[in-house]
């Protein structure tokens, strides 16, 4: 019988045993891997001043009490981010972590209000430098975990063995959603085109650059990601990308990419921004758009602004290891590899 005869007679309960043991075979691999690549592994505190300005996130609040008797309000992170960007202004150059973190409102069969992330970043380095770590983790983990070279998830093969592919973001909107990005790059002309293409928008709404994309690419695009090879989805709008450092010739576009295998995003990365001016610009931008989205306005982490004037040209990514594990265990939800679901 073979291993995969097996995992399909395997009872609920043994399923669950199983993906957890291979959960925790991932995670040692996770170190194996970048302590091999002279990576340092670090922590971040978990309770932090303000837990990023990300407009569609929501972190969990809760007030700390100090020895005199005083009252601060703290948030548990939503990413441990801004630690490592301290760090990197310390003078760290390649450091990685695997940490808890948390997120208001997100459940569903691929998000947990408390899940696992890794993270790692690389002074003097850009984004496709980033990329290539994460075709090298995927293929290290790939042949260490399961001694394949192929990965079968929901029926779809995915092969890890060669570079994976690069796609940019203005191609996947016209490759599979018909869309010219480049051409139509604000709000009137992009729901313009998105109508006559078919796309359905309520005449009594208002939309944003930013709501139109999302729309096309959820519908049309996201599905279509990341087989039968990994996708290396890149350069954002900038509007999409608040903490990614600007294309140099055109500035509409960020240095940022999503990592896609199976229609499912893995990874966040960004070539970082390392100015605090502009940064500081943006996260009062973002701080006006969750005001007007209803959402509490966080506080600008003023650590974190003085950092980025002694931080090196970088580059970063986020990458949730629940949804690694789902891939690795052919699981299609994220409750089937936790061992304690929050919801």
């Amino acid at each position: 019988m073979t291993q995969r005869e097996i995992e399909m007679k395997a009872t609920p309960e043994e399923k669950r045993k199983n993906n957890l043991i291979r959960r925790w075979k991932i995670i040692q691999g996770i170190r194996q891997y970048f302590l091999g690549q002279n990576f340092v592994e670090v922590e971040t505190p978990y309770l932090v001043p303000s837990p990023g300005m990300e407009p569609h996130l929501s972190a969990l609040e809760l007030y700390c009490t100090h020895a005199d008797g005083s009252r601060i309000k703290k948030y548990l992170h939503t990413s441990p981010e801004y630690g490592m960007k301290k760090l990197l202004g310390q003078g760290w150059e390649k450091i990685f972590q695997v940490c808890r973190v948390f997120r208001d409102g997100e459940v569903s069969h691929t998000h947990q209000i408390e899940f696992t992330m890794l993270e790692w970043y690389r002074a003097h380095a850009d984004y496709k430098k980033i990329m290539e770590d994460c075709e090298g983790l995927l293929r290290y983990l790939s042949e260490e975990v399961l001694g394949v070279q192929e990965l079968s998830y929901q029926a779809r093969k995915i092969n890890l063995s060669p570079s994976f592919e690069r796609l940019r973001v203005a191609r996947a909107m016209s490759l599979y959603g018909g869309i010219d990005v480049e051409k139509n790059c604000n709000s009137a002309s992009l729901l313009e085109e998105a109508r006559d293409r078919g796309y359905r928008f309520d005449p009594n709404e208002t939309y944003s650059f930013d709501d139109v994309f999302f729309k096309i690419f959820l519908e049309a695009v996201e599905p279509r990601l990341g087989y039968p090879h990994p996708t290396l989805l890149h350069d954002y709008p900038a509007s999409m990308a608040a903490l990614a450092r600007l294309k140099p010739r055109n500035p509409f576009w960020a240095e940022r990419f999503e990592l896609y295998i199976a229609g499912l995003e893995l990874a966040n990365a960004f070539s970082e921004l390392n100015d605090p001016v502009e940064q500081r610009k943006r996260f009062a931008e973002e701080q006006r758009l969750r005001a007007k989205l209803g959402k509490p306005v966080y506080p600008i982490d003023e650590e974190l602004i003085q950092a980025l004037s002694r931080m090196p040209p970088s580059a970063g990514i986020a990458l949730g290891v629940d949804r690694l594990v789902m891939l690795f265990c052919d699981a299609r939800t994220i409750q089937e590899v936790l061992a304690f679901p929050s919801i």
